[in-house]
């Protein structure tokens, strides 16, 4: 396995012993690879289309299980598979708080802003377990550092004040991922992972608090999350939740989650593979047109919902009405 990358001065291969294996119900099947990182503040290469230059990711591997997950392909860097392997073998980088205190401190550190969340999620369960985020926070906010978290965990919550502390002295930006409110999708699409409108309440409950959260609505799902109907749904819930902004991603599939995700569609949407495969013939994104009309529908139901104008943040967001996907013929057009 090449592990290189994540030992300790040549160590072999970085990990504390053998595999930790914890047969609990909340992480039945998942083994954890606990290894001491060389680095943890990471530069993002530069041809990314990504608005941030550095990252923090604590875990590789996620248990949030999402099919479409971008990340899936790097976890074959360490000779695990990018299906299931990704879902149960979770890397944990356990001196990470150390690390970014370390690095923090350098003289090079210019103190620009740090991502996180971005490739894996940082609050998957296993942060219930490894309890890696406080001591990450509390090195961040004593840098007075800027930083952001993407989530779709409502563990987070769980380190507010720590968030509120951090933003007295920096900036701190949060974001939950809501591609749709269509409960049955979810349970396909992302079986880890919380409700969303379990995430649409750790954003009302962070602007509650003062911390801006705002939602990544992505990734829409062609054919099953796109329908002029299901936006709507899920803008409205955006909106009720006190969001700060809105921004729409289509889903992208990338070799190794390109893969799994349509094995899965085989298996629950064969209907469904030949339009993705015209849809996707030319690449890991959808066609640009599409993605810009998405795009467009997406911020004319943000405006006319007032997403980032203050809104009513609610506690308990009100779950919006089931709408079941509409027949391909209804769907905005993709050509």
């Amino acid at each position: 396995m090449r592990w290189d990358a994540l030992s300790l001065d040549g160590q072999e291969p970085g990990l504390f012993g053998t595999p930790v294996t914890v047969d609990t119900p909340e992480f039945r099947g998942i083994t954890f690879h606990e290894i001491r990182a060389k680095s943890i503040i990471n530069k993002v290469p530069g041809a990314s289309r990504v608005p941030f230059a550095w990252t923090i990711n604590p875990y590789r591997g996620c248990s949030h299980a999402c099919r479409y997950c971008f990340a899936r392909n790097t976890h074959t860097y360490l000779d695990f598979d990018a299906g299931h392997d990704f879902d149960s073998q979770i890397v944990v980088k356990v001196n990470a708080p150390e690390l970014v205190r370390r690095e923090l401190a350098a003289p090079k550190w210019a103190g620009e802003h740090i991502a996180m969340g971005t490739n894996v999620d940082c609050y998957q369960r296993a942060e219930g377990r490894y309890r890696l985020m406080p001591g990450i926070i509390e090195a961040l906010r004593d840098a007075a550092n800027p930083f952001s978290i993407l989530t779709k965990g409502s563990l987070i919550l769980r380190d507010l004040p720590l968030l509120e502390e951090a933003a007295e002295r920096t900036e701190v930006g949060t974001a939950v991922s809501v591609g749709s409110v269509d409960k049955e999708l979810w349970r396909l699409v992302e079986p880890g992972t919380p409700s969303p409108h379990k995430r649409l309440e750790v954003c009302a409950t962070l602007g509650e608090h003062g911390i801006a959260c705002g939602v990544l609505m992505g990734p829409i799902v062609p054919y099953l999350s796109d329908t002029p109907r299901q936006l709507e749904a899920a803008v409205r819930g955006i909106a009720e939740a006190g969001a700060t902004s809105v921004s729409a991603i289509v889903l992208h599939l990338r070799p190794g989650a390109r893969e799994w995700f349509m094995s899965w569609l085989r298996e629950c949407h064969p209907e469904l593979v030949a339009p993705y495969e015209r849809l996707y013939g030319r690449g890991a994104y959808a066609p640009k047109d599409y993605q810009r009309r998405i795009s467009a529908k997406v911020a004319e139901l943000a405006a006319e919902y007032g997403v980032g104008r203050g809104g009513r943040p609610l506690r308990a967001p009100a779950p919006a009405p089931k709408v079941p996907p509409a027949p391909v013929a209804e769907q905005l057009p993709l050509l």
